[in-house]
């Protein structure tokens, strides 16, 4: 049965106002994607967890069509890139989650921004992570309303200073921040739900893209959530990684039944998916008589977790690195019922394929490499299943050939460029039969080289924060985005606390000439850090400016005057005895013609 025809089966169970098939199949479902943070395959009860509680996500793993083997990149920022664009993450200049490597290029076209042209209201709320400046901003790539926090998680160096979690303060999408009651979690469902609320009965549809930041670290819980876990024998940091991912579920318990209330759950696209493998959901291990084995394990009733069987965690080129859940429930698009697919897909998949769901065009913009997933959704057990699917872990200033890479077939998994696994026989990847199947090998290596090809015209390319942008001045930098190469980076506020003898440079582009004035911290502006006596020192480009510092001040201005263009800029604070840092923070305000 076509699309078309199944929708009008639902006619009488839609909203409000729809009395014809005509008018069905011109109201495009509106779509809800739920993206966790460090939610490994084995973290959800139905796919085989004994110890987790999950009903409400098991209870949509029973209604939903399942994408069980569905993967990512292995880190946080590369998935959600990709995820956007439909593209591998590295075209968008993503590789890494700091050191200017989360930033994604505006040059690309959002799910966000096409949706938009479709005539979607769009929002997003929670962990964006691919640039906290205009033009990176999420406001800036296709969401009209936003409530989110800084950098790659709360308690990062660009999130708001002292968050923890509990009562936080969040930024919307004019950059104004606000105080938040509750847990993070609950705000972002809160925000979303409003957002859901404000535009159900409107004539346009809506596109909400909800992303936690639970379960990624630290991992801050109500114990109500987390002793329960601890008192059944799971060890910490899981028992509370495990209680943030129940207080995960019982948000989605509540989004579901307020779908339900809103009589939106027949025409609402609904996806749960997660950004990378399992962050704390199988124990640590640590040395034992020379060999390895659980945290905890000579405590014999001590729960050591559960990866449904997959080698590899988080940042891992194995399966369990970069296989994760995907759900997808459409009950007026026959997306419901509980079923698997089986066929390899990604991440780089469901932006064409929420555009052909929606029946809305793809705009013009950067090719996809992500294919619709339409034909399987919808049943068809021989389509896709001579794909091959690329994935790496660079977590690197600059990338490096055949780093934690994974080349993906429906049977074959190459790692690294040597290992070769038979995914079928073998799903825990625990033996190399590269020598046995040397074909194989250079076949998916040869796949390899030409995606490696095809990635190489950004490797030398950095993506640029505007100053003096009419949509964000002043600019507010941070060291969670300077370029190192490869040296460390205090990339959250405990490592900035520490005020660490570091130093980066941000990649900038001045949009407008005038007079800028810089303002050089040690913390955000809200918060006071004196900067020791001693030197002052920026450099933009060919411009340079100094100044005495007498360790009394929070703050130092420095003024100077710039023309449009690409440059880079760097920061020195010396102190009398020769320490050098970076300052953390840098506040830069274009002060003519604003």
């Amino acid at each position: 049965m076509m699309l078309a025809q199944r929708l009008c089966l639902f006619v009488l169970t839609l909203a409000p106002g729809l009395t014809s098939t005509a008018d069905l199949i011109a109201s495009n479902p509106n779509v809800i994607l739920v993206i966790t943070d460090d939610q490994g395959y084995g973290d959800i009860a139905a796919h085989g967890n004994e110890m987790i509680k999950t009903p409400h996500l098991d209870r949509l793993h029973g209604e939903s069509v399942r994408l069980t083997n569905f993967h990512v990149d292995p880190t946080c920022s590369p998935t959600r890139s990709a995820l956007m664009t439909g593209r591998y993450s590295t075209r968008t200049g993503v590789w890494h989650t700091i050191m200017g490597r989360s930033l994604m290029s505006p040059d690309e076209l959002t799910l966000a921004e096409a949706l938009a042209t479709g005539g979607y209201r769009t929002g997003m709320f929670g962990k964006w992570h691919l640039g906290d400046n205009y033009p990176c901003r999420p406001q800036d790539q296709g969401y009209e309303q936003t409530w989110h926090h800084g950098g790659g998680g709360i308690t990062q160096t660009p999130d708001w200073w002292g968050n923890d979690y509990f009562d936080d303060t969040y930024v919307n999408e004019h950059g104004e921040p606000q105080a938040f009651e509750g847990y993070c979690t609950n705000v972002w469902f809160d925000t979303a739900l409003g957002f859901i609320e404000q535009h159900k009965d409107g004539d346009d549809p809506f596109f909400c893209y909800l992303a936690t930041n639970a379960p990624h670290g630290p991992f801050f819980v109500d114990k109500k959530y987390s002793q329960p876990y601890t008192d059944a024998g799971v060890p910490d940091p899981m028992a509370k990684f495990y209680g943030m991912i129940t207080n995960i579920d019982e948000n989605m318990g509540r989004l579901v039944k307020q779908l339900d209330e809103w009589q939106l759950r027949e025409n609402t696209i609904l996806i749960f998916m997660s950004d990378n493998g399992t962050a704390a959901g199988v124990a640590r291990r640590k040395a034992s008589g020379g060999r390895q084995s659980p945290v905890g394990s000579d405590a014999p009733n001590q729960w050591t977790g559960f990866n449904a069987g997959m080698r590899g965690q988080k940042g891992s080129e194995y399966e369990g690195g970069h296989r994760v859940p995907c759900f997808i429930r459409w009950p007026a698009g026959d997306l419901s019922g509980g079923r698997n697919v089986s066929q390899l897909t990604a991440h780089i998949d469901l932006l064409p394929t929420v555009l052909d769901l929606c029946n809305v065009d793809k705009p013009d913009g950067p090719p996809l490499d992500g294919i619709s997933l339409v034909s399987i959704l919808n049943g068809d057990t021989d389509a896709l299943r001579n794909r091959t699917l690329l994935v790496h872990s660079q977590r690197l200033e600059h990338v490096e050939k055949w780093r934690k890479s994974a080349v993906m077939t429906e049977r074959w998994r190459l790692i690294n460029g040597k290992g070769l696994f038979d995914i079928q026989n073998d799903p825990s990847q625990q033996w190399d039969i590269a020598s046995d199947h040397p074909q194989v090998v250079d076949k998916l290596n040869s796949a390899y080289e030409d995606w490696w090809t095809s990635l190489s015209p950004v490797f030398n390319k950095a993506v640029h924060i505007s100053l003096g942008a009419d949509e964000e001045n002043p600019t507010h930098l941070t060291c969670h985005d300077w370029h190192t190469g490869d040296g460390p980076v205090p990339w959250n506020q405990n490592a900035v606390s520490k005020n660490p003898p570091h130093n980066g440079h941000w990649t900038v582009r001045i949009d407008q000439p005038g007079t800028y004035e810089f303002r050089l911290r040690l913390r955000p502006a809200e918060v006071g850090e004196p900067i020791p006596a001693g030197q002052a020192r920026l450099q933009i480009g060919e411009v340079e400016a100094t100044t005495k510092t007498d360790g009394t001040t929070d703050e130092v201005h420095l003024t100077v005057e710039l023309e449009p263009g690409r440059a880079t800029l760097q920061t020195w604070l010396t102190e009398t005895n020769g320490t050098e840092r970076g300052a953390y923070f840098v506040n830069v305000e274009r002060l003519d013609g604003t």
